[in-house]
């Protein structure tokens, strides 16, 4: 198993090989233009053409052009063909095109096209009403565990030495501020506010997506009956967290307009292919590429 930062060469070879064998497999909502952004984050930042403005490590790129009203006009993408090759050569197929706050093209630079260490996508979405998503991290549940095992002794309360008390820092894998062990349980809650979302809230449709570090948990039903608004989901999260006891971030759970990680994407600090999962007996380890692999 590969529990580490994915080179360049992966990211590439990744990206190029394995990620389009996964397209059909896309959720459906997930389309060229049907999310209103798609985003991509880089390891080491890139310029941008306009010399004034500062280098890039995060770039978002709206799926249709707008006119004054805010109305649809002009799709960037095509087909979702066009998606893939900007996340192949984000620099060299800017959505942005020949605008000065396009990525600089590498062809004329020193430094080469950037990779992506992270792809995401925009809940929010031209043609449904709202996608949940609710976040369950395994760095809150070790920094939780940590605090039950150890913070009456430690007396520097912050998270790598609680972690480093709790022996959470030496085990694997390595050097993360999580064990495999806490990655399990996430997977855990996961299934469990799956359960929740569909015998307590009545949810025709729901998917658990391995997220690299945690899981996402997402409910999909579109009736209008449900308005998950902003204020809906401070509701949620305080029921969740207080009544359910579910360790989630309420922050992204809340912000409609959040980006999250495209399912098949590759988590690139550890290696992984994010992706629905159908169990809570899913093997994290079993996620690394085959590109990388082998």
């Amino acid at each position: 198993m590969t529990w580490r930062q994915a080179t360049r060469e992966e990211i590439y070879a990744y990206y190029a090989e394995e990620f389009p064998r996964y397209l059909d497999d896309l959720p459906e909502f997930i389309t060229a233009t049907g999310p209103k952004q798609y985003a991509i984050a880089f390891r080491e930042s890139h310029p941008v053409r306009k010399d004034e403005v500062p280098d890039k490590d995060f770039i978002r790129r709206d799926t249709w052009q707008t006119d004054a009203s805010g109305d649809r006009t002009t799709p960037e993408f095509d087909d979702f063909e066009d998606v893939v090759e900007f996340i192949r050569h984000p620099a060299r197929n800017d959505p942005l095109g020949r605008s000065e706050f396009a990525l600089a093209d590498p062809e004329v630079l020193e430094q080469p096209d950037p990779q992506p260490d992270a792809v995401y996508y925009a809940l929010d979405h031209w043609e449904r009403p709202w996608v949940l998503l609710v976040d369950i991290d395994a760095k809150e549940i070790a920094r939780d565990r940590a605090e039950e095992l150890v913070s009456a002794d430690v007396e520097d309360q912050d998270d790598d030495a609680l972690l480093d008390a709790a022996g959470i820092l030496d085990a694997a894998p390595e050097g993360y501020p999580y064990a495999f062990e806490d990655i399990d349980r996430a997977i855990e809650y996961g299934f469990e506010l799956r359960d929740i979302f569909e015998d307590d809230f009545d949810a025709k449709e729901t998917m658990v997506l391995y997220s690299g570090q945690g899981v996402h948990v997402y409910l999909l039903d579109t009736d209008p009956a449900h308005r998950y608004d902003e204020q809906s989901r401070e509701v949620l999260n305080d029921l969740l967290l207080e009544t359910y006891d579910i360790p989630i971030d309420p922050v992204v759970t809340a912000d409609r307009r959040r980006v999250a990680r495209l399912p098949y994407s590759l988590h690139a600090d550890v290696c992984s292919i994010v992706q629905p999962i159908e169990s809570p007996a899913f093997d994290v380890r079993s996620a690394t590429p085959e590109v990388i692999d082998g």
